[in-house]
């Protein structure tokens, strides 16, 4: 967040980018999301719609008492009053007031078409329902900013209504009026001529919300800026309708290291390559490997021609320093690739590695190489950590240790299928073989797991599985095929992810689940003892 305010970051990732073909964010997705876009430090998390959309209603009763922000402001998006009614008494306006959001977001018409065949109302009532709905909110305490719908092409067709639209929110109370190009047609050189017009013609604190229909969203972004906006809307890793909208980390890191403009808390830049494969992996679409300064090929160089420009100089060949994004050149003559990430990953998880440098080119090694096999920790810390600790420790140290696992799923036609999971395991001196049944195979592979250690781990009873995504790697087709498994589990104070990688959904989902207890139990204090067990048959 720029803590002059004199230039917003407004993240619209869980409402506009939820919009994305094939992209499904539950309550417990959007809340993640948001605590890492607040951790990268952007100024405003659109949450979504309340009031209109249930999933949204409940993210913003459960955001006031789980979302602890630190950096962004949470914003409720809605609509204007309907035509012909009093804001006070519209039921959609009420949903906004009880979000109890400090900011609210409103979209309106600012079209003449628009208002006339979509809305079916005059262009007067239009301009009242601007007005009237950004009054009451204001009345209400509530900090007021107004998306201009479909602003560019209303211009181009009536230019005058559409700066009326504009002045009308202001003059009621409106912090900000963004001009959308909401169908994505608009080019840098026209996103110029029309900011700077609006802004002398009305004075209004603009911003800018583009779409990327033309491959142009990032620079219109960019050129509404240098015409005078200072507030840029766009959605993590560009996700959103039809070809999606501006990419918010490119945006981010255009205006930092290329205009001088400082928009994140410090420090917060060499964030962004974590949090932007965070994001990717919490919403399982994969990210693009090219993507402007936070994808794996971003800062990659093939061997041959470049190879010894970079031995003088890595700058040579790159317009910028990798690692003030957070991330690092794919290709480097020394073994020094990844290292940086590893520590500061490492850092933030209380573990200082600056003096245990042969620790970290372990782990170093050891993550690359898992990478390269499927694994991915960027939303997965707590499987990253516990690889950590083993190496710090020199041995694998766990509270139990699995013998062996099984499942058999029984299916009969025309009734629902039931799975048989048997975990053998050791866990404090004591052995244990339990069985455990539940719809699916995974469910039972989990069941058994937890009740033969919640005998010995009481407190893992309370210890829920919150969310489950797979993915079939790139490059792998059919019954062979690589999977990954991501877990979040959670003890109702804390979450955290796992992962696990195999040639069947099993065998991934399996690592994952023992990764997520075995994290739970070392964070407690739970090592792993060398006592002969004694057999104990549940």
């Amino acid at each position: 967040m720029n803590t002059s305010d004199s230039l917003h970051v407004y993240d619209t990732s869980l409402r506009d980018g939820a919009q994305q073909q094939g992209l499904n964010l539950t309550v417990a997705d959007k809340l993640v999301i948001a605590r890492l876009l607040d951790g990268l430090g952007v100024g405003y998390i659109e949450g979504g719609w309340p009031g209109a959309i249930p999933k949204d209603t409940e993210f913003f009763a459960r955001a006031r008492s789980e979302l602890k922000l630190r950096h962004a402001t949470l914003t409720a998006f809605g609509a204007t009053r309907r035509a012909n009614t009093v804001a006070a008494d519209d039921p959609q306006v009420a949903a906004l007031r009880d979000a109890e959001t400090p900011v609210v977001c409103l979209v309106a018409k600012s079209d003449s078409r628009h208002v006339e065949r979509a809305l079916r109302t005059t262009n007067a009532e239009n301009l009242a329902m601007v007005g009237d709905t950004v009054e009451h909110l204001v009345a209400e305490g509530r900090r007021v900013f107004l998306d201009c719908e479909h602003f560019f092409d209303g211009y181009r067709h009536d230019p005058a209504y559409a700066l009326e639209v504009v002045r009308v929110a202001a003059d009621a109370g409106a912090e900000v009026v963004v001009l959308c190009d909401t169908n994505g047609g608009m080019l840098p050189h026209q996103v110029t001529d029309v900011v700077g017009t609006v802004a002398s013609s009305t004075g209004a604190r603009l911003g800018i919300h583009s779409h990327d229909d033309t491959g142009c969203a990032v620079a219109n972004t960019l050129a509404a800026v240098t015409a005078g906006a200072t507030h840029v809307q766009g959605t993590a890793n560009g996700t959103g309708e039809r070809c999606g909208n501006a990419n918010l980390f490119t945006v981010v890191a255009d205006l930092e290291l290329k205009l001088g403009s400082r928009v994140l808390p410090e420090g917060k830049l060499a964030e962004l390559s974590h949090v932007a494969h965070a994001v990717a992996e919490v919403t399982n679409v994969a990210p693009h490997a090219s993507q402007p300064y936070v994808g794996h090929a971003a800062f990659a160089h093939k061997a041959g021609l470049h190879a010894s420009a970079i031995k003088v100089d890595p700058m040579m060949y790159q317009h910028a320093d990798p690692a003030e994004v957070g991330n690092d050149m794919r290709m480097l003559v020394s073994d020094m690739a990844g290292r940086a990430s590893v520590e500061l990953k490492g850092r933030e998880l209380g573990f200082d590695l600056s003096d245990r440098k042969d620790t970290l080119a372990a782990v170093t090694e050891q993550v690359k190489s898992r990478e390269a096999g499927g694994y991915t920790y960027d939303a997965a810390d707590a499987s990253f950590e516990l690889i950590l600790r083993d190496s710090l420790d020199g041995e694998r140290r766990r509270a139990f240790e699995v013998e062996s696992w099984r499942v058999i799923v029984d299916h009969q036609a025309g009734r629902t299928g039931t799975s048989e999971a048997t975990v053998r395991l050791t866990t404090q001196g004591r052995r244990y073989v339990v069985t455990g049944e539940a719809p699916g195979p995974v469910d039972a592979l989990n069941r058994a797991l937890r009740e033969a250690l919640v005998r010995t781990f009481p407190e893992l009873a309370k210890v829920e599985l919150l969310d489950y995504k797979v993915r079939i790697l790139e490059g792998a087709h059919g019954t062979d095929a690589v999977t990954r498994v991501l877990i979040t589990t959670g003890d109702g104070e804390d979450e955290w992810g796992t992962v696990g990688v195999g040639g069947n959904i099993l065998e991934a989902s399996w690592e994952a689940l023992e990764d997520a207890l075995a994290y739970y139990l070392v964070r407690r204090g739970h090592a792993r003892t060398d006592a002969e067990p004694e057999a104990v048959v549940g």
